[in-house]
């Protein structure tokens, strides 16, 4: 379904100026002719390197959804013969390779969850997997039609491979992803009309080689453009949070935890996830984000709860709205609260084991610091004392452990 919200601009890429998604560009004048005119069909892809899409893809999904609300045709490319390499960019290593059973699965996910973001029936959104191209290619033909169109002294020159080439790290096998991406682009200009691909400010250098393959091969005008990736105020890139990826399966993030993830951002990082990630319109994103003093707190909870209405619905969101609040106010238990099972052998369990097994803490030593400051509660009581020993039997029924000011836990034995 085509989300609905007022726009701001006739041409979306003044839109995503204004929203902060604009990075970079092949021909900034051309692009916006392109644009100018609905039914446009632009592409995306998604490497199936796990079984959900994270909140780091999300910002990829608003982009698309924006687009599609301009009267643009997304192509959601599925990644179903890249993933069998995996992109090199921004990696010191190379990655796990994964069945082909394994990537299918996913990206059969996530297939399932753009369904929920994206409208892709009656020709208003399409979804592709680069599988059916790709797993069926002739090498000597692939590299006669294909690679004899890039030169390799100016690929090992783009960051992506001249990092790894420094480190001695880069095989062939990986070498070749750029090609086989570029590829993709070629194959949706024949098969599909889409002359335009978007990604991260990481993808600059795939994007390129997709459009001048589609230059030198068909004598035609191909765009790129690239939006920068979703990264905190300190320079990390978003979506990890303190018991890893923050998923957009609720399964493997909970709707409270995403709330409670996008609640606990650093004040600087208000305004431009307002911007990025939400459809409130760009004046009262600026508003939200300008305050200095405890509004930026309410800023805040305006952040995690659309966020969280995106992207689990607003019931959803509502019930992680009220149980923050509780929590918050009182400290009380509550039946949304997120949960962690840990296992327990003997008939007690140390406090600090408790925590690190918890995924509350790193490391004993760590939970060791964060106790004698202060900084840990169970069940309303505040403990000070590092060697405590949690009774199996409590742990059975559960214990509420709550981390500084703002982190609830239900802890129980399994």
């Amino acid at each position: 379904m085509v989300m609905k919200y007022e726009m701001e601009h006739d041409n979306i890429v003044d839109e995503l100026k204004e929203r902060g998604y604009f990075d970079n560009t092949t021909d900034e004048e051309g692009l916006r002719d392109y644009l100018s005119q609905p039914g446009r069909k632009f592409y995306i892809g998604f490497d199936a390197t796990a079984d959900s899409l994270t909140i780091g893809h999300f910002i990829q999904i608003m982009v698309m959804m924006r687009m599609q609300a301009h009267g643009m045709v997304p192509i959601a490319l599925l990644g179903g013969g890249t993933t069998m390499i995996g992109d090199p960019s921004g990696r010191s290593d190379m990655r796990t390779l994964m069945t082909k059973e394994t990537i299918q699965h996913n990206a059969d996910r996530f297939a399932e969850q753009m369904g929920r973001f994206l409208d892709f029936e009656e020709g208003k959104g399409i979804i592709r997997n680069n599988k059916d191209w790709l797993l069926q290619l002739n090498y000597l033909e692939f590299m006669r039609d294909v690679g004899v169109h890039f030169n390799v002294g100016e690929m090992v020159k783009k960051d992506a491979y001249k990092n790894r080439l420094a480190e001695g790290g880069l095989t062939f096998f990986e070498f070749s992803y750029m090609l086989l991406q570029s590829y993709d682009f070629l194959v949706l200009f024949r098969e599909e009309g889409c002359r335009l691909q978007l990604g991260g400010s990481d993808q600059w250098a795939n994007i390129i080689g997709g459009a001048d393959l589609i230059r030198k091969a068909e004598n035609e005008q191909a765009f790129g453009l690239t939006f920068k990736l979703l990264t905190t105020a300190d320079g990390v890139k978003m979506g990890k949070s303190m018991k890893g990826a923050v998923w957009l399966d609720e399964e493997k993030t909970s709707a409270y935890d995403l709330f409670q993830y996008m609640r606990n951002v650093d004040d600087r990082d208000v305004e431009k996830f307002l911007l990025q990630l939400t459809f409130l319109p760009t004046a009262k994103c600026k508003e939200l984000g300008s305050y200095r003093d405890e509004r930026i707190n309410q800023s805040k909870e305006i952040l995690a709860y659309e966020v969280t209405k995106l992207v689990h619905g607003q019931e959803a969101a509502d019930r992680a709205m009220e149980t923050s609040r509780a929590l918050f106010s009182s400290g009380m238990d509550h039946e949304d609260m997120p949960s962690q099972e840990i296992e327990v052998e003997g008939e007690s369990l140390g406090l600090l084991n408790l925590l690190t097994q918890a995924g509350l803490t790193k490391s004993n030593g760590e939970a060791r610091r964060l106790v004698q400051q202060g900084g840990i509660t169970i069940d309303d009581e505040k403990v000070t004392d590092p060697g405590v020993e949690i009774a199996k039997a409590r742990l059975q029924e559960g214990i509420t452990v709550k981390k500084g000011k703002k982190i609830y836990l239900r802890v129980i034995a399994r």
